[in-house]
């Protein structure tokens, strides 16, 4: 009896102090922030995610889009969330290091042979359960968002791993990132999104990775020479809330939300390919930057530089996951 009580009175607590709903006659609001432009695969996701909210739960919930670092910038996007200041976000996958080192998976640089393979690992059940990995902070992870594979610019040519050696290069806040340079005997510099246009064009950083939209949307190739065509690892979201905020809406509305995250997701995840393909095609055909493609020889060099990168971290991120994430691969 003293339990249910006990149960009861924390149950009230909690939905005393949780966001108002539209029971109350006002919308719910979701203030969904990004970092980077519309025209890429998390801005277009974001827009369509506030249209069918507009059209399908209208007066009940209402969604406003911030994008390009305009409420928020990447140091404070996550305390924002836990402070509740924003509700909805979609980080790069490198910014849960805080909170979890399972998804470091996704940092391990030549893991995934292509986009292919980083599409079959997030279908599995591993790769759900990640989704569930940060619960004890109260993130609650809703689906993944694909930007796609990462290529590295320069200021030289990057055909061997050699050649990255003394240039310092931009890199998410990952400890992961930053052994996937130390490797190859690169300086990896931590920097937000937003300063990385004017940190290359001024020459604090000479180098980068990023996949080909952000590359273009941000007009990276204007002030990096060459860009190597290397598919070295994954920059991918992942679309979060907080579990208080989205478990104090009513259940309908909670559910309905969840079917409009899930197709906003499938669609996001099949046209980021498509624009990234389209964006590499506008460098080239810009002649600002020189596309290198590295042999098959050459990209395993690179891999076997990083490759005891996985093995540093295999004990944080967990043996189990990345043998998963291994065997989506397909060679032969």
């Amino acid at each position: 009896m003293y339990k249910s009580c006990v149960a009861a009175v924390l149950a009230a607590l909690y939905w005393l102090s949780a966001p108002a709903s539209a029971a109350e006659g006002e919308p719910i609001v979701i203030k969904f922030a990004h970092v980077v432009a519309d025209d890429t695969p998390k801005g277009k996701g974001a827009l369509m995610f506030q249209k069918l909210v507009e059209e399908r739960l209208a007066g009940k919930v209402k969604v406003e889009v911030y994008p390009n670092s305009t409420l928020v910038g990447d140091a404070d996007e996550m305390q924002a969330l836990l402070d509740g200041k924003v509700q909805m976000l979609a980080p790069s996958l490198s910014k849960f290091d805080k909170y979890t080192k399972k998804l470091q998976v996704f940092d391990l640089p030549f893991l995934f042979d292509d986009e292919a393979a980083v599409q079959r690992f997030q279908n599995r059940e591993t790769s759900r359960d990640l989704l569930r990995s940060m619960a004890d902070s109260g993130i609650y992870g809703l689906a993944y968002w694909n930007n796609g594979l990462k290529q590295l610019s320069a200021t030289r040519a990057l055909v061997n791993p050699e050649d990255a050696a003394g240039l310092a290069f931009r890199i998410q806040p990952s400890a992961v990132l930053e052994a996937q340079f130390n490797a190859v005997g690169a300086k990896p510099v931590r920097l937000a999104f937003s300063e990385v246009y004017k940190s290359l064009q001024s020459g604090v950083v000479q180098g980068a990775e990023n996949p080909w939209s952000n590359i273009v949307s941000q007009k990276m190739n204007t002030v990096q020479p060459f860009i190597t065509e290397s598919n070295h690892g994954v920059l991918n979201y992942m679309l979060v809330t907080t579990s208080k905020f989205w478990m104090s809406m009513p259940f309908a509305v909670r559910s309905e939300l969840e079917n409009i995250v899930l197709e906003v997701t499938q669609t996001v995840n099949k046209e980021a390919a498509a624009l990234n393909q389209r964006d590499r095609e506008r460098i080239l055909a810009s002649g600002t930057s020189k596309l290198i493609t590295l042999t098959p020889e050459q990209r395993q060099a690179w891999r076997e530089k990083m490759m005891p990168v996985w093995k540093a971290y295999e004990a944080d991120i967990g043996a189990d996951v990345i043998r998963a994430a291994m065997t989506v691969n397909r060679r032969r």
